[in-house]
């Protein structure tokens, strides 16, 4: 008799289904086989204690700071952990319970639900001369060329834009905008580009966003979160999808001391303040992308947080999209000049697929194409 150490599986059904287990024992054993941290912030002290009681009655566990059974202090902060099956349960028992741990409980639920979707790759064109990566920037005949190139490639998206939104960034005139776009626009639309691709218009202005849709796009990539609702109900018109992004301030003032009290927290309220505006419009949660926004009004230690702990944003139900190709974040852990930077690249956006994101927006189509489809053959696999 021999042992080895294995990865948690990316099926777990299907591990126990090839042990022979029978359809019983799949779906009890596979609620089991992953441990589930989650961080809980300012619980009142009752609900703390509850809470604590009836995570060990369950078999999971609720770490507090001393001075909680004495309820000394007003509220406390914990890590939850355990199964998915004890959590569950845990969340059942918790739906009868006072101190706000009914919505505690229905949160849980909501989270332990799979979002697994195929990982998509968006390619980048700027149509514009001062976005932070030179090699993205492309105009009008040089610009189809770029599209064509990223499509046999292997992009499934390719996001179009004409305003650089780099730190700094000086704003741009709706009618310069749309006349920087209109030639690339016009060739995708009379080439027949979009039954070969998706297109997304990375617009936040309804004039430059109504005339994409007019040509075809089926994404509007809106960095301003819909802060114009008429964005949204373009959207909702044409029946496209909408990426609501993430961003602190505007490109001119988002990286001057960005500061969160808790970025995961704030970012969290942000998309469900951002959904149910959405949802207001009309928009379903199958038209909605969601992106964390790396870089827009972050430093670091948030783009880092964000990225470890992508996968709390799946419990929206919508796709996550990732966007860090070549950005700065990379040059502030090893300093790198921005076309030396494909390596970081890559390893922050394959960690965000395995922690949840299904989109990954970037300058090096067939560089992403073949290190995904490798970590796609790795996480399938087999585990025995």
């Amino acid at each position: 008799m021999r042992i080895y150490r294995i990865d948690r599986p990316s099926d777990e059904k299907a591990l126990l289904e090839r042990l022979g287990c029978d359809s019983v024992g799949v779906t009890i054993m596979s609620r089991k086989m992953r441990t589930h941290l989650f961080l809980i912030k300012g619980m009142p002290a009752g609900a703390a204690n509850i809470l604590k009681q009836d995570a060990l009655a369950v078999g999971a566990d609720l770490a507090v700071p001393a001075g909680v059974v004495v309820c000394r202090g007003e509220t406390f902060d914990g890590v939850l952990m355990g199964t998915k099956r004890q959590l569950l349960e845990l969340a059942r028992r918790e739906k009868i319970q006072p101190f706000g741990l009914k919505k505690l409980g229905a949160a849980i639920e909501t989270f332990l639900k799979k979002h697994a979707a195929p990982v998509k790759i968006m390619g980048v064109i700027n149509a514009n001369d001062d976005s932070f990566y030179p090699a993205s920037r492309f105009r009008e005949s040089a610009a189809v060329a770029a599209i064509e190139r990223m499509i046999e490639e292997g992009a499934d998206i390719i996001d179009i834009g004409a305003v650089s939104s780099r730190p700094g960034s000086k704003p741009v005139e709706a009618r310069e905008e749309l006349a920087r776009l209109k030639p690339v626009l016009d060739a995708v639309r009379t080439q027949h580009l979009t039954q070969r691709a998706a297109f997304s218009i990375d617009s936040y202005t309804p004039e430059a966003v109504s005339y994409a849709l007019e040509c075809g796009f089926a994404i509007v990539n809106d960095i301003t979160g819909m802060r114009n609702r008429k964005i949204g109900e373009l959207a909702k018109t044409y029946g496209v999808q909408l990426v609501l992004m993430h961003m602190q301030g505007t490109p001119q003032t988002m990286q001057k001391n960005p500061v969160y009290e808790d970025v995961m927290l704030d970012l969290d309220r942000f998309f469900e303040e951002r959904i149910e505006a959405a949802e207001e419009i009309g928009l379903k949660k199958d038209a909605l992308i969601l992106d964390v926004g790396i870089g827009f009004g972050k430093k670091l230690a948030h783009n880092l947080k964000l990225l470890k702990n992508l996968e709390h944003f799946t419990r929206f139900g919508c796709p996550v999209l990732i966007g860090a190709s070549r950005k700065s974040m990379i040059d502030s852990i090893v300093p790198t000049p921005v076309q030396e930077r494909l390596p970081g690249t890559l390893a922050i956006h394959l960690e965000a697929v395995r922690r949840g994101a299904s989109i990954v927006r970037c300058h090096d189509i067939a560089a992403h194409r073949q290190a995904i489809a490798v970590f796609e053959a790795i996480e399938k696999g087999e585990t025995l």
